[in-house]
């Protein structure tokens, strides 16, 4: 991976020193800077101006999770992207995420590739489709394909979708992985939020 020509500051935000400290070093070995708040209440009362991007968990017990942390920030009119990791995935917390503005929803465990990846996208700051790119995106989909995304916008799991739809489990991950294929995007957040900006609601 190509070193930032200049590094670029990346606060990393969780509850846990060790997650901090491997994190750290990752981005580190990356070429960026990096520093640790062990809450975002912290992050909150010390962030600093030069900060490129933030990486938080979403759940941290005790205080406010990684998705209020995204809502508070854009209350501020700070628009500092974001990337949320989360040992508990799933796709009603990755809609959430997604429509708190998170640019990213990273489950654990995951690839250094992942969250570098991740990083890399949310600081180059036009990976994402405006409106209109979005909209030209979700027509390119098929009928059922169309459906299977806005359910999947709602928040819906694959079983949910299937008894839905009528149909099974294994065809609505067939559909899902034409729906990423179609849109050019890698993650399942990533097609929620062109799902969001293209005004699917589900």
């Amino acid at each position: 991976m190509r070193l930032p020509a200049t590094p670029l500051l990346v606060p990393v935000v969780d509850d846990d020193a060790a997650v901090r400290d491997s994190l750290g070093l990752l981005l580190r070995t990356a070429g960026y800077e990096t520093c640790g708040f062990a809450s975002a209440e912290a992050l909150l009362a010390a962030l600093p101006a030069e900060a490129g991007c933030v990486i938080a968990d979403v759940r941290m017990p005790g205080g406010m999770d990684g998705v209020t942390l995204v809502q508070t920030l854009r209350r501020r009119g700070i628009t500092l992207p974001v990337v949320l990791v989360s040992g508990h995935g799933d796709i009603p917390l990755a809609v959430r995420a997604m429509k708190a503005g998170a640019v990213d929803f990273i489950e654990k465990p995951y690839e250094d590739t992942a969250i570098l990846g991740a990083v890399a996208t949310a600081l180059a700051g036009h990976a994402m489709p405006t409106d209109a790119e979005a909209v030209r995106q979700v027509a390119q989909l098929s009928p059922r394909e169309r459906e299977v995304l806005v359910a999947l916008v709602a928040g819906q799991p694959n079983k949910a979708i299937a008894h839905e739809l009528g149909i099974s489990p294994r065809t609505v991950e067939v559909h899902r992985a034409r729906v990423m294929e179609k849109l050019g995007v890698r993650s399942l957040s990533a097609a929620v939020r062109i799902g969001l900006m293209a005004g699917l609601v589900g």
